[in-house]
């Protein structure tokens, strides 16, 4: 393929070398007369493992050169790779000047049946909402019609760049219509890793999603590191436990967005753990805000049936977990006592939860938090559904999913994302708590 690559930084300089030693042909353009010379020398103009000689390879061998003429590489290409930096202000904001510089000068001098491909990092919307505009109004030309738009993020780590970019965990392709999504994922033929085509927008925030999460695990990290030293223990014995459990700890488990956790472990534990740092005088910051941000979710529940405007509700699910009448700081009984708080008429069902059963500090728990639970639990799934106008879903046993299925106009409010919520995401009435 005939490649141009706008922005010969770390990304656009490793992205060109790498795209040009798989046989495309690649015309580098940066506004530096510097960069440019050194990569028409054969010379990488940064410092990292493998691109000095990859660079000095492909420029000799013709695959990759090098000019500060967009015009001229746009003509001579099909397909634009926009690689320039989104820097961050002191607000945290991300600067898209560069990014509306180039979208003004590849529009200007597009022609039908290119495909402009951004890979830098922007937050979601940037694309179709700012760019994608100047791209039409500098060409004339319509996106997904005329030309293809593409959000593409790099996942290559600095000093390591190289060997990411042939060795990907996965590739990610916002496309704004099915043949644009073809032709980038062809540039990549041959390389390992699953190949996601998703919305533009979610390609876009893959890349917040990942760095955000590796920034909270080198956190925890330190963090639980500050306070094993503290008590005199080696972290490092510790994390290799940790890390040893590949069924909960490294592992997809608790990574899909729901409800808020509960339980009689993990509230308990966390609070002891940010008890014990703070006897030992450790700051832990990210810790000692785990709790905060869950009560912050359930507050979010309780908006959304405050914002559904009527006052006969119906919840489904009261126990913290699937497949146990175990109540003890349970989401669900939390959100059901502020709406008993703020007045409202509530019905509860859950398959596993019968007052007559419960015992011990189970028991003694619903007592002091629910007193009146007897009032508002049954065990009929139909009771409560006769008598909602917003059904609160905090389960998906069969007969709670049969009840949704028969809910009719009713506002559903779901708290652990429906089988079909992907579905029902466009329906009026229905409201996901998190997606």
């Amino acid at each position: 393929m005939r490649i141009s690559v706008f922005g010969l930084g770390y990304v656009g300089c490793v992205s060109a070398a790498c795209l040009a030693s798989m046989g495309h042909e690649v015309v580098g353009v940066d506004v530096s007369q510097t960069k440019v010379d050194l990569i028409t020398s054969g010379r990488a103009p940064v410092v990292e493992d493998r691109i000095g000689e990859l660079t000095e390879q492909v420029v000799r061998a013709g695959t990759l050169r090098a000019t500060t003429d967009a015009s001229e590489a746009l003509h001579a290409t099909d397909m634009s790779l926009v690689c320039v930096g989104t820097p961050s202000a002191p607000n945290g904001s991300l600067s898209t000047l560069y990014l509306e510089r180039v979208a003004e000068e590849i529009g200007g001098a597009m022609k039908g049946g290119h495909t402009v491909v951004f890979r830098s990092t922007m937050l979601p919307g940037t694309c179709e909402s700012l760019l994608v505009p100047i791209l039409e109004a500098a060409s004339g030309l319509r996106a997904g019609r005329d030309f293809g738009v593409a959000v593409n993020p790099e996942f290559l780590r600095e000093g390591t760049s190289v060997r990411d970019f042939f060795e990907p965990p996965k590739t990610v392709i916002g496309e704004s219509d099915p043949a644009t999504g073809e032709s980038v994922a062809a540039l990549y033929d041959g390389l390992p890793g699953e190949v996601f085509r998703v919305p533009i927008a979610v390609a876009e925030m893959t890349k917040y999603a990942d760095n955000a999460f590796h920034g909270l695990k080198i956190s925890f990290a330190n963090e639980l590191g500050a306070v094993c030293q503290a008590l005199g223990l080696d972290s490092h014995q510790v994390m290799d436990v940790f890390l040893a459990d590949r069924k909960l700890n490294i592992s997809p488990a608790y990574l899909r967005p729901g409800f808020a956790f509960g339980g009689s472990c993990l509230p308990k534990d966390l609070r002891g753990l940010v008890y014990a740092a703070r006897r030992a005088d450790v700051s832990v910051p990210l810790l000692s805000h785990v709790l905060p941000s869950n009560e912050a979710h359930l507050q979010r529940a309780f908006e959304l049936v405050v914002a559904a405007d009527s006052r006969k509700v119906g919840l489904f699910g009261l126990s913290f977990k699937p497949g146990t009448d175990d109540l003890r700081e349970s989401p669900l009984v939390e959100l059901a006592e502020r709406l008993l708080g703020k007045g409202y008429d509530l019905r509860i069902y859950d398959e596993n939860v019968t007052l007559s059963r419960l015992m011990g500090a189970n028991r003694q728990y619903i007592e002091q938090r629910l007193p009146h639970l007897g009032d508002l639990l049954t065990t009929s799934v139909d009771d409560v559904l006769a008598h909602a106008d917003v059904c609160v879903i905090g389960s998906r046993e069969p007969a709670v999913l049969d009840a949704v299925e028969r809910a009719g106009t009713r506002t559903i409010i779901d708290l652990v994302r429906l089988p079909d919520a992907a579905e029902r995401r466009a329906t009026p009435g229905y409201v996901g708590l998190a997606w």
